[in-house]
């Protein structure tokens, strides 16, 4: 599976390198213990690194060098001669001075809290973190340069000589060393931006005007691209915590530190003719989510110069077998400290093993032109949704030459070159393909604007249909269309029926984003999987097609929908929706009903028009793509959403007025050290007399799927409501706890806690509506006297992929009053996580 995936992504190759001297080994003392952090130069230059905690090192000069010194605090300085251009693998051996036994420096094991020289600098740190950087000023801009770039790593001749690789052989030509882990790697994939960043402090506000992007190998798939960015997002090295990857790292600077680290005061010197001292970090305990490195700080402001920062490998987190950041400082006076330049480098993996194969990601951004105190307006920072300039994808060579602020090495330059020929040959564009079809569900089709798809909805299962066959497509000339049709055609094998379903969207202004839609669907659906409402025309939840569940899953509706709608952003992140629709409903099973009284006896089918005016609010929401359809870029954002629905029954021969109001707002929330906790609040209210059809069900879960935002011990249609509050909390620890047990804390398990609950009420008139007599009739019975409530633990991250929750009913659960209620059971899901 690892090699498949990752040939299936990329391809892999070696070469002559074009760096002039190139040198990894390790340092060992005279009892062949390795010497962490010591320090590897070349003689007579600044250009050097320091081992890890292995003692490893690599490192590597655009220069030609002969001689390597190697030292360390109470240990003799080691010069060695360099015979070759490139050597690998070399062991250097530190012999303790003579004059110096009784002060020999050991970086090992826990240091002290108190009397520690290291600890006492930190906490000035902390005292004076605020009045350093861009935080001392009201407003700020500068210009930025950022390089994203993707490379294979650790080939070998095995993976030269595979058949896969004939006829692609020129790929190998690119093959380079890393300076940091020393492994061979071929770049794959590039991505410059040129930008201007603009803040103010004061409003809060900061506004990135993309001047200039150029990217080559997935070049036109923006997926690609706002995936590996999102991967680097920007970090402060002065905060408590520093997220990567969706996981939040104690920072070396926290004020939980001392907790957290061991810190050792090294050495002090001249830093750009600033006095600094060398402080040493490590971490305190195994399996958290910490670093490993160095940092320098200055004496007077006590603000970083340089800092070096390594995950630890025994950190729990998945698919990443190195992380590696260092960030640099500029001094433009004496209390003045800006970021000048950062670099981070990931090493993707499905295994930490020091041999396996991986994907390293690296990202180099750079800063320059800083200008203070130029107050702009408001609107500046408001004025546009999202701007598409299809000049700043398509600049000249002599912008990029002008407006780089780090000329590209020879690898990178040979990247443009060598996948512009790559892009051409036919068994890479199938692999390609093939990975394409993997992430988006869609089967492409080069001769027609049409995508076959998702083809992971082909099969289903329900008690009324059985088995059910699903076709279905869209239209796709690129990611930025302006319109969108697609459909599906289903089939099931029981009811002997064909479903169908047509929709169709419409960019009509970029900048406002006005998007008119609509569509008819004749489908068969739990209704009532979800309290909120949803305005996808082709939406069908899981409990619709469930292969396997607690209990018979019959419940289920044919229904006939029509729905026409307009919407707008007229400021970012702020949707409104008008929408209309008129929707047929009826029981699609023998053994569920939907009949409902009226004058003349009992009806067994629903005719209503419905006209609904809504509002989201997706604050801090990134977006990729700028057609008609976009995705999100990340997932750490606030969702609230507002809807007012009316019924008129003197529209379309409909059957019922009422007014239905929703609320909902899921917030997802980074607590420190301690994981993500997720919250939603979601409340409605029904005014008017309406069916079963048309309340509000309490969303049960008969699946074996955990799915948030339901309610795992319900059944469907368990609680029906017209009035409704309801609540769910999930935390996610990330190990928090299991890293401190022995024996769990290799299995880097992640432990879960959730608990829901929910109250609603009914009306008499609604519930004698519906109250035919009829033997399928459901009795409508609400969590009125109390709230229901579930809760659930849970262990995640078993073999990586797998979660399982353990839930628990609270109430509601009496034998005789309620004798069908599930009081325990057990839910799971698949998915990959870092």
């Amino acid at each position: 599976m690892n090699k498949t995936l990752l040939i299936a992504l990329f391809l892999l190759g070696i070469s002559p390198t074009f760096s002039q001297t190139k040198v990894s080994g390790y340092v060992f003392d005279e009892f062949d213990e390795p010497v962490s952090f010591a320090n590897v130069i070349f003689k007579g230059s600044t250009q050097g690194t320091i081992t890890d905690e292995n003692g490893r090192f690599y490192l590597e000069s655009n220069e030609t060098w002969d001689a390597l010194t190697v030292s360390f605090i109470g240990y003799e300085t080691l010069n060695i001669h360099l015979d070759k251009k490139v050597n690998y693998n070399l062991k250097f051996i530190l012999k303790e001075e003579a004059s110096q036994l009784d002060q020999v420096f050991i970086v090992s094991g826990k240091q002290p809290k108190k009397n520690n020289p290291a600890i006492d600098l930190l906490r000035k740190i902390w005292a004076n973190k605020r009045s350093n950087g861009l935080k001392q000023f009201k407003q700020y801009e500068y210009d930025k340069y950022e390089k994203v770039e993707f490379d294979i790593n650790t080939i070998d001749s095995a993976l030269i000589k595979s058949k896969l690789f004939r006829g692609m052989e020129f790929v190998f030509n690119q093959v380079d060393t890393s300076r940091v882990t020393g492994k061979t790697y071929l770049p794959m994939f590039i991505n410059e931006a040129v930008s201007k960043v603009y803040g103010d402090n004061i409003l809060n506000k900061e506004k990135e005007d993309l001047k200039g992007n150029k990217n080559s190998g997935f070049s036109d798939n923006q997926v690609i691209i706002d995936f590996v960015d999102d991967l680097y997002s920007d970090f402060n090295v002065y905060d408590n915590y520093l997220k990567f990857f969706d996981k939040s790292f104690v920072s070396p600077l926290s004020r939980t530190g001392i907790n957290t680290y061991n810190y050792v005061l090294k050495d002090s010197a001249f830093i750009d003719k600033k006095w600094c001292y060398n402080i040493i970090y490590y971490p305190r305990r195994k399996n958290e989510l910490t670093f490993k490195g160095d940092f320098w700080v200055a004496d007077t402001t006590y603000a970083i110069k340089e800092i070096n920062m390594q995950a630890s490998k025994s950190a729990n987190i998945n698919w990443v077998k190195e992380i590696y950041i260092e960030q640099e400082f500029e001094v433009l006076n004496d209390s003045l400290f800006l970021v000048k330049r950062d670099y981070m480098m990931s090493d993707f993996a499905f295994s930490k093993k020091e041999q396996s194969r991986g994907i390293y990601g690296k990202r180099t951004t750079l800063y320059n032109n800083y200008k203070f105190d130029i107050e702009k307006d408001k609107k500046f920072y408001e004025t546009e949704v999202y701007a598409y300039n299809k000049d700043v994808y398509d600049r000249d060579e002599n912008f990029w030459a002008e407006n780089r602020l780090e000329e590209l090495n020879k690898d990178e330059q040979g990247v443009y070159k060598m996948l512009d020929t790559l892009k051409t040959v036919k068994k890479f564009k199938r692999l390609y393909n093939l990975g394409s079809i993997l992430s988006s569900g869609y089967i492409e089709f080069n001769t027609l604007p049409l995508d076959y798809g998702p083809i992971f909805s082909t099969f289903g299962f329900n008690e009324v249909e059985g088995l059910r066959l699903r076709t279905g497509g869209r239209t796709y000339f690129g990611r930025n269309d302006l319109w969108r049709l697609e459909g599906f055609l289903a089939y099931g094998f029981r009811d002997d029926k064909f479903k169908y379903g047509i929709s169709g969207k419409w960019l009509l202004d970029k900048k406002s984003r006005l998007i008119i839609s609509g569509g008819n669907r004749r489908d068969v659906e739990q209704i009532g999987a979800s309290l909120t409402t949803s305005t996808d025309v082709l939406g069908r939840s899981l409990a619709s097609s469930a292969v396997v569940g607690t209990g018979a899953n019959d419940k289920l509706t044919s229904i006939n929908l029509t729905s026409l709608s307009i919407e707008a952003e007229p400021w970012r992140n702020v949707i409104f929706r008008l929408g209309g629709n008129y929707r047929t409903l009826e029981s699609a099973s023998p053994t569920f009903s939907l009949d409902y009284n009226t004058p003349t006896g009992t009806e067994s089918e629903i005719k209503q028009f419905e006209t609904s005016l809504s509002v989201s609010y997706f604050p801090k929401r990134k977006m990729t793509g700028f057609g008609v359809e976009r995705l999100n870029a990340n997932d750490d954002f606030a969702r609230l959403f507002a809807q007012v629905s009316k019924g008129d029954k003197n529209l379309f021969e409909s059957d019922f007025d009422y007014t239905k109001v929703q609320f909902s707002y899921i917030q997802p929330w980074q607590v420190g050290g301690f994981g993500r906790l997720t919250t939603t609040v979601e409340a409605g209210k029904t005014f008017g007399e309406v069916p079963l059809g048309l309340l509000s069900v309490i969303p049960g879960n008969q699946t074996y799927f955990s799915i948030y935002n339901t309610f795992s011990q319900l059944d469907f249609y368990e609680f029906v409501s017209d009035t409704y509050t309801s609540f769910h909390m999930e935390h996610n620890f990330n190990g928090r706890f299991f890293s401190r047990i022995p024996f769990l804390r290799k299995l880097n398990l992640r432990e879960i806690v959730s608990i829901r609950g929910v109250w609603g009420d009914i009306s008499q008139e609604n519930i004698n509506l519906s109250n035919t007599g009829l033997p399928n009739a459901i009795p409508l019975i609400a969590p009125s006297n109390k709230p229901y409530y579930e809760y659930s633990f849970g262990v995640g991250n078993i073999f990586k992929v797998l979660r399982l929750d353990f839930n628990f009913r609270g109430n509601y659960k009496d034998a005789i009053l309620y004798p069908n209620a599930r009081k325990f059971g057990i839910t799971g899901s698949f998915g990959f996580y870092f």
